[in-house]
């Protein structure tokens, strides 16, 4: 805006409208204008109502120019939000707000004017991760080294990681150099910020760290920004990494009129480089800052915040702050213990049934996981029991790319004319098979009308292809008939796991050593384990082709699945939170490679899962899960024991009171008993041994419990000899039936009142 005239009406004395609708925290944060603030917002407190309303104040008191509000936040969408939540309030005074937008948006438009002090241009370009991965691998291969061996999408990783954290290539310290490259990292790092710069480009991370530098090396362009920006507002502070820390620090050191808005109880994102400590070091960055504390909550029962507090207080690293509402009533938070993955899936589908029957809209339904992976059970399940569900923040589990490339591997071994399936692995993982040959073995297929695979075999053997190319076709062609023999003598998940091993695939994930990569890794375990229930490669890849091809209109009704990750700013009125076991959630590689900083990072996500639910939540637990072919007891999260118990219901699965565990195993016999009853302490450790193997971050598991679940799998692998095909044996709960199949110690029993059931042979006694 250009002239005063063109700013709203100063307020009269008194509370303004926009502030007036808000409770009194609220109101405080908004009117408190002068000096750092830090406003402390629980979930569903109403942070944005404030935050927008403080920025209007601001304007229609005319403390600042809108163009002398810097006003940061994460996500384009969360910038168009807050820009017509505060147009509301202030009407056209708020197009006059150049500098409210996303960390990379701003710093992109500062970058334009100051782009020669980090040797660019001011029309520089920003290259996306394709262009970024493309890039990498031109300088390892000029640089003579192994691509198979260092990925360029490791090195990328390792490089957004070290920009996150503000670090120039002269920063890196020796061990960050052997990180890559046994010890050029530093070297590459140096080498693709010079071919950026001749490029005149940069990548997201370079926006940020450019400004930054530019702002430690050029004071008077510091001094500008300092004396432009009367005041300084940021959005989601807990998830601000080191460089964005550092910018911002810069920005406000003069003035010092920041505010600051966020929640360290739901600081999720330290694995793409943000720092809770940040939020929780506010207060000694700049001394003096009041503090706002937003506990009202206006989205979950009383019984649900309860629940959630109670288990986030086990944190030790964190704001004291204590949710509540006015509300009453609403169900507490139940517990569910089940036998395995497929009954947790059969009995959320129950659930939803019920809640469905009940007038429910399914849009108000989710499912919460730790893991990506997960989501596989419940995707079959509500296809088998016609429930319309979305995957949001991800593919559908046969849509994703590394379960597509399994299956076109599986698809050609079944059916060797599938040209579609066969086009799609034949340089998958890479083989040296480029478009060039894809076109000769297509023309050849073409003139010869044989299926792209046998096409290929025959071009092989003449001379229209390098002998490189030719040698590599025939060698895939071989594993193929190879494979196809074997699958004659093998189930279906030991083939999928001799080819995934056999073709790199494997090797290729494992060698990327990224967070994504990992998780592709355990969808593909998933596959195996899922094809662990079909006699044939034909049944199950018909299974599949029935799944893929269930589409629900868009506009019906939906259960929505997604990560905790995904769901932080959402809510939903019924909640299902599967999977809370040991190992699953808290995730045991995130202990493994973060120890108590990452058991703390779990909790906080446990707690952000729990606040999502504005009616009811609802945690699911399995006493086993199937591994590779093998059926491995589970202990329940220690998430469970931390809940308050007079805010939860926890569900028995046997008559007589009895749960899960204590009809398998009696006190005296149990080897989780020494777990399960002793209560966390205040770190969430399990006593002295939890607590200095996870201070280490070496062995996140004291050895007796170990040694528990090695017992415990013993034991389970112990089928009874008394016990036959044809007994007839008594269930404390399904009553009398008779044994129709065995697998180790597992039954399948036919009961006379309820139906066909597979329990573990020691739940049941021979019938008199």
């Amino acid at each position: 805006m250009s002239t005063e005239s063109s700013l709203p009406a100063a307020q009269d004395a008194g509370v303004p409208p926009y502030a007036a609708r808000l409770n009194p925290p609220q109101r405080e944060a908004v009117l408190t204008t002068e000096g750092p603030v830090l406003m402390l917002a629980g979930a569903g407190t109403g942070k944005t109502a404030a935050l927008t309303a403080r920025l209007a104040h601001l304007v229609a008191t005319r403390r600042a120019w809108p163009s002398e509000i810097l006003c940061v936040t994460f996500t384009n969408k969360a910038a168009r939000e807050m820009r017509e939540r505060v147009g509301q309030h202030i009407g056209d005074a708020v197009e006059g707000m150049p500098w409210l937008g996303t960390f990379h948006s701003i710093c992109a438009k500062m970058l334009r004017r100051h782009a020669e002090l980090v040797g660019l241009e001011s029309n520089y370009t920003i290259i996306d991760t394709d262009d970024q991965l493309r890039l990498l691998k031109q300088l390892i291969t000029q640089n003579d080294l192994d691509e198979k061996r260092w990925p360029a999408r490791q090195l990328a990783g390792l490089i957004d990681r070290w920009k996150n954290r503000g670090l120039n290539p002269e920063d890196l310290d020796a061990v960050e150099n052997e990180s890559y490259a046994n010890g050029r990292g530093q070297q590459f790092y140096r080498l693709y910020q010079d071919r950026l710069k001749e490029l005149n480009a940069c990548d997201f991370g370079d926006l940020l760290l450019h400004m930054l530098n530019i702002f430690r090396r050029e004071r008077e362009v510091l001094e500008q920004y300092q004396r432009r920006f009367k005041y300084i507002l940021v959005d989601e502070y807990q998830d601000t990494n080191q460089v964005q820390y550092l910018w911002l620090r810069l920005l406000a050191q003069d003035r010092k009129n920041i505010c600051v808005v966020g929640d360290d109880d739901q600081s999720i994102y330290s694995w793409r480089g943000a720092e809770v400590a940040n939020i929780l070091r506010f207060e000694k960055d700049f001394p003096g800052a009041h503090v706002v504390k937003l506990e009202q909550n206006y989205r979950s029962t009383p019984h649900i915040l309860a629940a959630a507090s109670g288990l986030i207080r086990a944190n030790s690293e964190r704001h004291e702050k204590e949710l509540w509402t006015e509300a009453n009533g609403g169900d507490r938070v139940r517990i569910i213990g089940v036998w395995d993955a497929p009954e947790e899936a059969r009995r959320v589908g129950e659930e939803i049934e019920r809640l469905e029957g009940q007038g429910a809209d399914l849009n108000q339904v989710a499912i919460l996981v730790r893991a990506q992976y997960q989501t596989r059970e419940f995707e079959d399940r509500f296809i088998q029991i016609g429930i319309n569900y979305r995957i949001v923040g991800g593919f559908r589990f046969y849509e994703r790319a590394e379960i597509r490339d399994a299956l076109a591997y599986l698809r050609v071994i079944a059916q060797p004319q599938d040209d579609l399936a066969f086009e799609r692995i034949y340089n998958q993982p890479k083989r040296g098979l480029g478009a060039k040959t894809l076109e000769k073995m297509h023309q050849h297929a073409r003139r010869t009308g044989l299926p792209l695979a046998a096409a290929s075999l025959q071009l092989a053997d003449s001379d229209e292809l390098p002998k490189r190319a030719a040698n590599t076709i025939g060698a895939l062609i071989g594993d193929f008939l190879r494979w196809r023999e074997m699958s004659e003598a093998v189930t279906p998940s030991e083939l999928l796991r001799t080819v995934l091993d056999e073709t790199g695939y494997t090797a290729m994930l494992e060698n990327e050593r990224t967070a994504e990569a990992n998780g592709r890794l355990e969808n593909l375990s998933e596959l195996a384990r899922a094809m662990e229930e079909y006699e044939t490669l034909g049944d199950f890849l018909e299974h599949v082709a029935l799944v893929m091809d269930n589409d629900a209109a868009d506009d019906a009704e939906k259960v929505t699945i997604m990560t905790m990750h995904a769901a932080k700013g959402l809510e939903f009125d019924n909640v299902f939170l599967p999977g809370w076991e040991e190992g699953v959630f808290p995730s045991q590689r995130a202990l493994d490679e973060g120890g108590l900083a990452s058991l703390e990072e779990e909790r906080r996500l446990a707690y952000v899962a729990i606040t999502r639910a504005k009616r009811n939540c609802t945690i699911l637990h399995a006493a086993n899960r199937r591994i590779y072919g093998q059926w491995t007891s589970s202990i329940p999260s220690r998430f469970i024991e931390e809940l308050p118990e007079e805010h939860i219901d926890q569900e028995t699965t046997l008559t007589g009171g009895k749960s899960l565990w204590q009809a398998n195993w009696s006190e005296q016999d149990d080897p989780f008993a020494h777990v399960s009853s002793a209560r966390p302490d205040r770190s969430g450790a399990r006593g002295p041994g939890w607590q200095r193997a996870l201070a280490t971050g070496y062995e996140t598991k004291p050895a007796r419990v170990q040694e528990s679940r090695r017992s415990a799998a013993s034991f389970a692998a112990k089928p009874r000899t008394d016990i036959a095909i044809g007994a007839r044996v008594f269930h404390d709960k399904f009553g009398y039936g008779t044994v129709t199949d065995q697998e180790g110690n597992k039954l399948e029993i036919e009961f006379e009142t309820s139906g066909t059931k597979r329990v573990i042979d020691s739940f049941v006694k021979l019938a008199d």
